[in-house]
């Protein structure tokens, strides 16, 4: 299907553009492929070779010129120190809270510090470090990816990740001596999937290497059972593709085996990106067997995207002939999905965050604005709100094996999260005295929120979130920065950020475009921008974008449009098509060159949610999702700021690369075109001090180009 014809071998740069800005020289070596008939130039096949010094030095070279020139804007620094005031107005930030007995564990970050430690907590308040990833390895910055505490509180199981990885390693931590056990589970992603029954071995998923940039990082992954104390030799293969022939998972399928809370039953979970589930079990008494019947429990065509076993009964949420959601409940002995009971019917908001408690179902509904969180009787199937205040809300069970306790937590775009100790047997709900920090950020008063929907391209109305000074003159002489996402069905409910407080503290409007592709709105949202109708999660932000705008939020000379990852899509091809709209541009790690994602590491597992080369249709959905074809020469783009993490495990580096090469070469608009390299960074990072300076400095960057008082370039 697919050929590669080398046409030419030269050196091409802008003569206009070296005159402006003296980039790294960013030599053009063209490829031309044949997708089906259609045939694509990529000039910058060569920076896929990320072994090759000259690209590593290319790289260097580019996070060299970049990191000068964001360094003589004003308001940079000033910037990233409100972050850093913003955040600590709080004494600490706390993650992940689980209950083992009359201990809690949880991960915390106190006030000025990086990333987050492990703490106990005991029935009588006393709270002990347990463990200081900042002091694991010397010289390095490591962060909790994940813990577990085994059932009866005497092991911890710890997920460890540096500088953003993901990939990393998985130790474990004695909690009678408080020190580490020598055994050293590598490479995992994130942790161990589950405590096996005897509470002395884990199922983890051990892969290939932890080489973002190997092709064969994320491929054929096995579930290992490890048994504490023993050889890494030692552990025995409990699934893979090459152990189970014949079920049905593919190369880059993740594997993960894990147990019900009452231990009778083992799942083996078939996982990609595709939100439907593909899972199969067996009684647990074959765990250790040689060979394990696995049965199908839970196949693709039920549509089921999350199920809980809350005592005999499996509660399911499926989008089957439900695009809003539905909640069903089967019998564990004898399930049956196709003919369950229904105990929550599809509304007209979508019923999302499911989870459970020992004896409750939980669930919320959210109208965009709102997620109101809902109980279910796992014996007697009663539904009942509970009460928590007007917001985003969600529940997290501390200990569902043994427990109705949990903690919810509340939250909006202007308002910080709030912890709530919750008793789901007697409904109590109390502001949390063991997580909060009392914190008053200033200026709160000066905003407003507006939740509207907009007219797309074709009729569809989108909804948009805009941020903005209560007292604004709406006369398009503000900066705006406009966010979108559009994928994998994932919604961007309301939160609470310090970055995005900081932007709009310097009087920038702050906007969120909900387009299709996303699950705002439900499944069929997602599929409105899936595969081969993806062209409208562009189309409907250039809507919002084109409508904030013409209201006088803002003016294209004041528009700032950012995406990040699968949000590369979005804005690279917002940019693409409407070069005209923005000021500036921000492209976050960002999946811009999709007719090549799926020969990354993490590409084939993309394939459900964008689409295979192999499949013609869906070859044509690629196609037109590809932003770094669509950059055409001698056209005035608007000024660009491409970030990649050089540890980042899910969009390749040399994919933004690539990206930020074919706009630096192709811009004749005089505007500057940054490839902004973090070296301490992944896809992401825990790390405060790494995630506030990116962000300062690409706000910084980006408002600069919309001339606001505060943000000056200097040469």
């Amino acid at each position: 299907m697919k050929s590669k014809l080398i046409t030419l071998y030269l050196f091409a740069f802008s003569m206009y553009l070296t005159a402006q800005f003296n980039y790294p020289v960013t030599p053009v070596k063209a490829v031309t492929d044949n997708y089906n008939g259609v045939k694509i130039t990529d000039n910058y096949r060569w920076l896929e070779d990320m072994k090759n010094p000259d690209v590593t030095n290319w790289f260097k070279s580019q996070a060299d010129f970049s990191k000068k020139y964001i360094e003589k804007i004003s308001g940079r620094d000033q910037m990233f120190n409100d972050m850093k005031y913003l955040d600590e107005l709080k004494d600490a930030d706390y993650y992940n809270v689980k209950e083992r007995g009359n201990h809690y564990f949880y991960t915390k970050i106190l006030r000025g510090e990086k990333v987050a430690k492990l703490y106990k907590r005991d029935e009588a308040g006393k709270e002990s470090l347990l463990f200081d990833p900042e002091k694991y390895m010397t010289g390095k910055t490591y962060e909790i990816s994940d813990f577990s505490p085994n059932q009866d509180g005497t092991i911890m199981s710890l997920g460890l990740a540096e500088s953003g990885a993901e990939i990393g390693e998985n130790r474990f931590l004695d909690l009678k001596t408080n020190k580490l056990l020598p055994d050293v589970l590598t490479p995992v992603w994130c942790g161990i999937t589950a405590w096996a029954p005897d509470q002395k071995s884990v199922i983890y998923m051990k892969f290939q290497n932890a080489d973002n940039t190997s092709t064969d990082m994320l491929k054929d992954m096995r579930s290992m059972q490890h048994v504490i104390g023993s050889a890494v030799s030692k552990d025995v293969e409990v699934a893979s593709r090459m152990k189970n022939p014949t079920l049905n998972i593919k190369p880059e399928n993740w594997v993960s085996v894990y147990f019900s809370d009452d231990y009778k039953n083992m799942f083996l979970s078939v996982g990609s990106v595709k939100n439907e589930q593909l899972v199969y079990y067996a009684p647990t008494s074959e765990f250790g067997k040689e060979k394990i019947t696995w049965k199908p429990f839970i196949g693709f065509d039920d549509e089921i995207t999350n199920y809980e076993i809350v005592g005999d009964k499996v509660f399911f949420l499926t989008h089957k002939n439900a695009p809003q959601f539905k909640i069903g409940v089967t019998e564990m002995a004898k399930p049956d999905f196709k003919n369950a009971k229904i105990v929550v019917p599809e509304g007209k908001n979508l019923i999302t965050r499911v989870t459970s408690a020992k004896n409750f179902l939980v669930y919320g509904v959210a109208n965009g604005m709102n997620t109101d969180i809902y109980q279910v009787d796992g014996n007697t199937l009663q539904n009942v709100k509970i009460e928590l205040p007007q917001g985003s809300n969600a529940v997290l069970p501390l200990n569902s094996r043994e427990s109705d306790e949990a903690v919810a937590v509340n939250y909006g775009w202007l308002n910080p999260y709030v912890f709530y100790d919750l008793n789901l047997q007697d409904k109590k709900v109390s502001v949390s005295k063991m997580f909060n920090s009392k914190t008053e950020y200033p200026n709160k008063g000066e905003f407003v929120v507006k939740e509207i929907e907009i007219k797309s391209y074709d009729g569809t109305m989108v909804p948009l979130s805009i941020i903005y000074p209560k007292n604004m003159k709406m006369d398009g002489s503000h900066s705006l920065y406009l966010d979108g996402y559009g994928s994998y069905g994932v919604s961007i409910f309301p939160y609470f950020s310090e970055t995005t407080y900081a932007l709009l503290r310097q009087n920038v409007v702050v906007a969120f475009a909900h387009v299709r592709g996303g699950g705002e709105k439900g499944e069929s949202w997602h599929k409105g921008g899936f595969k081969e109708t993806k062209p409208n999660t562009w189309k409907d932000f250039i809507a919002c974008a084109d409508y904030l705008v013409d209201n006088k939020y803002t003016s294209k000379e004041k528009l700032i449009g950012s995406g990040m990852s699968a949000g590369g899509i979005l804005i690279g091809n917002a940019v693409a098509e409407r070069p005209d709209l923005f000021a500036a541009i921000i492209a976050e790690v960002g999946c811009t060159n999709m007719l090549r994602m799926e020969l990354t590491p993490n590409g084939p597992n993309q394939i459900p949610e964008f689409g295979a080369l192999g499949n013609p249709e869906e070859l044509k959905g690629l196609i037109a999702m590809d932003a770094q074809h669509k950059i055409k020469e001698n056209v005035k783009y608007p000024a660009v700021l491409v970030r990649t993490g050089i540890n980042d495990p899910r969009v390749i580096p040399w994919m933004p690369a690539k990206f930020a090469a074919v706009m630096q070469n192709s811009s004749t608009s005089g505007k500057p075109v940054l490839f902004y390299v973090d070296y301490d960074n992944g896809h992401f990072t825990q790390d405060k001090n790494v995630t506030f300076r990116s962000y300062a400095d690409m706000y910084a960057f980006a408002l600069s180009q919309t001339d606001h008082p505060n943000f000056k370039y200097m040469p």
